[in-house]
């Protein structure tokens, strides 16, 4: 089993615990118990407790948006394309490991003056947005693409309000009458 650096050891607890407890409700030195590191290590790498929520929000946008584009390259229409990307939603959020969307969870512990990481959320989201106006392109409904993106928002929201699977059906369905 390859063993981890430091940095990744230090990267992969924050970022467990940033989606499961939050970002307020994790602390450094929870951080550095569960990573098995000493604090001078968590420094070395990290200047402060926000330059890690940076690099945990920066590589799960990498990492979202590259999964929702492997699911739409699934399919061969827009309909489907659209449809591929609410049903990847229903499926993540049935997992007994999902606690909600990890940027919509971070944005709403956030006082509004942070700009450096609603930056990156906003960017994240930004890149949602311009996947469903890439994927309607071929059929001319791009406008389509600010609703599409506020039913696939709301449905996370709603569903970590409900804690139910109707929210990704609902907007399954009504993205489906839309498009």
């Amino acid at each position: 089993m390859k063993k981890h650096s430091v940095r990744e050891q230090i990267v992969e607890t924050a970022s467990r615990l940033f989606y499961k407890q939050g970002y307020h409700a994790t602390g450094i030195n929870q951080i550095i118990d569960e990573a098995d590191i000493a604090k001078a290590s968590l420094y070395q790498h990290f200047a402060s407790k926000e330059d890690l929520l940076v690099e945990y929000l920066t590589r799960k946008g990498i990492e979202t948006n590259a999964a929702l584009k492997a699911e739409v390259a699934k399919y061969n229409t827009p309909e489907e394309q659209v449809m591929a990307i609410f049903d990847l939603l229903a499926g993540l959020s049935a997992s007994h490991e999902y606690y909600g969307c990890n940027f919509l969870n971070i944005v709403s512990e956030l006082p509004v003056e942070n700009e450096r990481v609603r930056a990156i959320i906003k960017k994240q989201k930004d890149d949602v947005r311009a996947l469903f106006s890439s994927i309607l392109h071929p059929i001319h409904r791009e406008q389509l693409a600010d609703e599409l993106y506020m039913l696939f928002d709301g449905a996370l929201i709603t569903n970590k309000v409900q804690g139910a699977q109707w929210p990704f059906e609902t907007a399954r369905n009504i993205a489906s009458k839309i498009i």
